[in-house]
């Protein structure tokens, strides 16, 4: 029997992947870890983390991602994409960090996977009725080969359909079995079998009988392969990770491009002026994102707009973000609230996230204002799901202001509203709030540009380090002088530049065919960022915080220039 990567066999039970737990499956020398996530989602994955190889079969399955035991790296739900990494707490993983996934079928009470083409297990029409009994499995040290041709001698179909794996067999009993082989090695094999329309009042005993038959059958198979030349070992393949990879490497070199389609699957009132969309991938999957994350929406009428993603870890099947109505839209949210439909199909990018979750806090406290929630909410859920203290606390005009209410509404005593506050009273309030920093406590503030600037001085004055503080603009308020004229010299590309009056750097860059990421463009999320290395900023983002600019060390290219008549960077 020739074992090639493309067979499809069960590598599990149905009932060896209750939630929380993660189960050792094996094929062709491939070891995988296989976990059922809450939503019901089976994950096959190969069976190691990607930093220091150690087996994600010992890992802990949390329901939403997969946590290695060694240095806590996590995994999302689906995609294997890694979401958090403790040694680096503050910095959002790069998307190439995503584990090796197979495909998986779950069939006639088995987990089904391969190490080749997607083209599904072999059919079992004897098993369709849906009335089967799944049996427990037999581990044999022998070939598959030769658990076949046992399992053949005592079957009246020869077993010759399919890839040669299986043997369908009438009981003594009149039942009709399949058994399916399981090639674990080339001298080890896992025997699974399906009663199908069992009718017997005692499963438990059937099982037992079944069982010790099974028995029976391994002890002659392996009485067999001892007597037999020892077969050489399948050798796994693992694809190699680079030491970049391991190591944090900075965001892939993209420019504001679409790479995913994804359609409009709902549609509906997040809140008042807030239309929340549901956006599903047209074929395939869509890529990992982690708290805080946004994506670039690119509309029908030829505008960019980025925006948070609200989902929660583990809901990876589509992104959600939500909209508000812009009294002076430009053309953005008008279009996303009154163009775009259910079924609509939409060009995106890939998720970025500049706006990063520690999850190391002793406490985490979120501040939003208004349409501010969206990216604390996946922040809030991520933390309450794993049993971090949080409180939430959301300022908006009225509960019908309040966005993705549900959502909140599940955090339940850690969420606060407060409702039609003024200036001075939010003030006021903030004042309480951030009044004395409990130890090892951090901020997370989202909303309009007056409540960001008042609960960042608020925070400074009550004596919290920058460090502690964490902040996002919805966009730069903040005028931008445009009139210098300075050189930037490219210390990877060896290429020295003018940048003009009323030209950006990031422009210049792109004229010049050095393409940097960036996303709002202006000076808002962070994707732009260069490394100075020499030169003085003139900074004209919001991103940075104000020890940041002093420090001189980084610069958002979309809107910021040079003091100097000469800057160079690390591009």
């Amino acid at each position: 029997m020739s074992l090639t990567n493309d067979i499809w066999s069960p590598i599990a039970a149905s009932g060896d992947l209750p939630f929380r737990h993660v189960f050792h499956g094996q094929l062709l020398g491939q070891e995988f870890a296989a976990w059922r996530a809450d939503d019901g989602h089976v994950n096959v994955w190969e069976n190691r983390c990607l930093h220091r190889g150690v087996r994600l079969s010992i890992g802990l399955n949390d329901g939403r991602e997969l946590v290695c035991q060694y240095h806590g790296w996590r995994y999302a739900n689906r995609t294997a994409g890694c979401t958090y990494i403790p040694a680096h707490p503050a910095d959002a993983p790069a998307r190439t960090i995503t584990n090796r996934t197979y495909p998986v079928v779950e069939r006639y009470g088995l987990i089904w996977t391969t190490l080749g083409e997607e083209r599904g297990p072999p059919a079992r029409p004897e098993l369709d009725s849906g009335d089967l009994l799944t049996l427990r499995e037999m581990a044999a040290n022998a070939p598959a080969a030769m658990a076949v041709a046992a399992l053949r001698r005592h079957g009246d179909d020869g077993g010759q359909e399919g890839d040669g794996l299986s043997v369908t067999l009438t009981t003594p009993e009149g039942t009709r079995a399949a058994f399916f082989v399981q090639p674990v090695d080339s001298g080890r094999c896992v025997i699974r079998g399906v009663l199908a329309g069992d009718r017997s009042p005692d499963s438990i005993a059937t099982l037992r009988l079944h069982n010790e038959r099974l028995k029976a059958l391994r002890d002659v198979i392996e009485a067999e392969a001892l007597a037999a030349p020892a077969p050489e070992p399948l050798a796994p393949v693992y694809a190699p990770v680079s030491a970049e990879l391991a190591e944090m490497p900075g965001l892939l070199k993209a420019g504001r491009r679409a790479s995913l389609s994804v359609a409009v699957s709902r549609k509906w009132a997040a809140g008042a002026d807030v239309a929340g969309f549901e956006l599903a991938a047209v074929s395939g999957g869509l890529p990992t994102f982690q708290p805080g994350g946004h994506i670039d929406v690119h509309l029908p009428n030829g505008l960019i707009r980025p925006y948070s993603l609200v989902n929660a870890p583990g809901e990876t099947g589509s992104y959600v973000i939500g909209v508000k109505r812009d009294p002076a839209s430009r053309g953005g949210s008008q279009t996303l609230h009154e163009t775009v439909r259910e079924g609509d199909l939409l060009a995106i990018s890939e998720p970025r996230n500049n706006f990063p979750l520690r999850r190391d806090a002793n406490l985490t406290i979120f501040i939003a204002g208004g349409v501010g929630v969206t990216p604390l909410i996946a922040m809030a859920q991520a933390l309450d799901h794993s049993g971090s203290a949080i409180a939430f606390h959301c300022f908006a005009r009225d509960e019908a202001h309040i966005a993705f209410a549900d959502r909140l509404g599940a955090l339940k005593s850690r969420f606060t509203p407060h409702l039609g506050l003024d200036p001075v009273e939010t003030e006021a309030r903030l004042r309480t709030l951030l009044g004395q920093r409990p130890v090892g406590a951090h901020v997370y503030l989202c909303g309009p540009t007056p409540m960001l600037e008042t609960a960042r001085r608020v925070a400074a004055e009550a004596g919290w380090p920058e460090a502690a503080v964490h902040f996002e603009y919805f966009k730069n308020e903040r005028a931008v002088d445009a009139g210098s004229s300075f050189e930037i010299a490219l210390a990877r590309s060896a290429l020295t530049l003018t940048v003009p009056a009323g030209r950006t750097i990031l422009e210049v860059l792109r004229d010049n065919g050095v393409d940097l990421p960036s996303s709002c463009e202006q000076g808002a999320c962070g994707t732009c960022e260069a490394t100075v290395l020499e030169g003085e900023p003139d900074h004209q983002d919001v991103y940075l915080s104000d020890a940041e600019k002093r420090e001189g060390r980084r610069i958002m290219t979309c809107v910021s220039r040079a003091r100097s008549a000469r800057i160079t960077l690390d591009v």
